[in-house]
């Protein structure tokens, strides 16, 4: 069975909320449509007239790239321009064009976390916080022959996790009022009468990512017709998702070595580097794409060195001054997100038994020589 379109986005979206993006970054559905079934998916860094022409050859239709291929209002759409002939071609073979930006670079496993791990950094924070997940207390009220029931529904869709501790509630014993009224048909009790049951109050904490989650769960396995609950937003701070991560190595390295990890881990022949090749770096910011305008974040998270792409030539003497290094591998190595959204992906067609199949792109985007 083919998953269509909408199905896919689904998942995709699951792994990288488009709450996470910033704001009016280009993401989402941005040609064709998602109202289909669909044989194979490309993941792709850029579309590319090569990487449409690689989808066509592989019957593709859907590609999910990073990098947007419409970043501003269209006045008008003409066929005898590069752009024009690349959106041609994706229409004429019902190949529809989503988007994951910097949604995409926040997320759990995105580009950021899997360039700090190829860099082996440990203990890991983001660079700049976008999006926080804040929290809420869920309380609700259960007859006592239910408690245990609508409690672990909670708690096993996702609700009560605080630091490293799993199935957080807290429990009290009370006794719960009611009169059914006419029309209604008690789980406990009988028309026109009042009815004192013995009830618990569960009270956990639910991450608003979830909450519809967890209040369905618990919906759905409580007894009554009309469940008492409350949902309050707490001032605890839930988990923070951001751009860029900051890490250590395990061991100092010089600048020259690190160097020679980058080129190696991030498949790049050469990179830019600002700095003493001998000085020793240990603290070390990482941002996948153009992180010029981030150089002030890494100082102030305590980064020995940045790396990042597209730094430009006043930011360098700037950063030169103020005592970072920079290394620059070029925007490119955001590659390093094709396969791993591939196989996420491909995981999720195989769990429930879709036969569509997910496939990274092969071609390289980089639009710059070496020479």
């Amino acid at each position: 069975m083919l998953a269509k379109g909408q199905t896919i986005i689904q998942y995709m979206e699951q792994f990288a909320p488009k709450h996470y993006a910033v704001p009016d970054d280009k993401i989402g559905l941005q040609l064709g449509t998602l109202q289909k079934q669909i044989r194979n998916v490309l993941v792709a860094l850029d579309v590319t007239e090569e990487v449409v022409d690689e989808a066509i050859a592989k019957d593709v239709d859907l590609i999910i790239a990073h990098h947007a291929i419409i970043y501003r209002p269209i006045a008008q759409l003409t066929t005898d321009t590069p752009m024009g002939k690349l959106y041609e071609k994706l229409i004429k073979h019902d190949i529809a064009v989503y988007i994951a930006h910097t949604n995409l670079d926040t997320a759990e496993g995105g580009v950021n976390d899997l360039m700090a791990d190829a860099l082996e950094l440990q203990d890991c924070t983001c660079l700049e916080e976008i999006h926080t997940d804040h929290l809420f207390k869920l309380v609700v009220f259960v007859p006592e022959t239910d408690h245990e029931k609508v409690m672990q529904a909670m708690l096993n869709a996702g609700a009560g996790h605080i630091g490293n501790y799993s199935h957080c509630s807290f429990n009290s014993q009370g006794t719960g009022t009611f009169v059914p009224l006419e029309g209604t048909n008690p789980y406990i009790g009988s028309q026109g009468v009042m009815e004192r049951v013995p009830e618990i109050r569960i009270e956990t904490i639910v991450p608003q990512s979830i909450q519809r989650k967890v209040v369905q769960a618990m919906l759905k396995a409580h007894p009554y017709e009309e469940v008492a609950y409350d949902l309050y937003r707490m001032d605890l701070k839930g988990r923070s998702f951001g751009l860029g991560r900051v890490g250590k190595l395990q061991d100092a390295l010089t600048l020259a070595d690190l160097v020679e990890r980058v080129k190696e881990r991030f498949d790049v022949p050469q990179v830019r580097v600002v700095g003493d090749l001998k000085r020793d770096v240990r603290k070390v910011a990482v941002l996948g794409g153009s992180g010029s305008r981030y150089v002030k974040h890494a100082l102030f998270r305590g980064a020995d060195v940045l790396v990042t792409g597209d730094i430009d030539y006043h930011t360098a003497h700037d950063a030169l001054a103020a005592g970072i290094a920079l290394i620059d591998p070029g925007h490119n190595v955001e590659k390093i997100v094709k396969p791993a959204v591939a196989a996420m992906l491909q995981k999720k067609m195989e769990e429930h038994k879709y036969t569509t199949r997910i496939i990274a792109s092969e071609l390289s985007t980089e639009v710059f020589q070496f020479v």
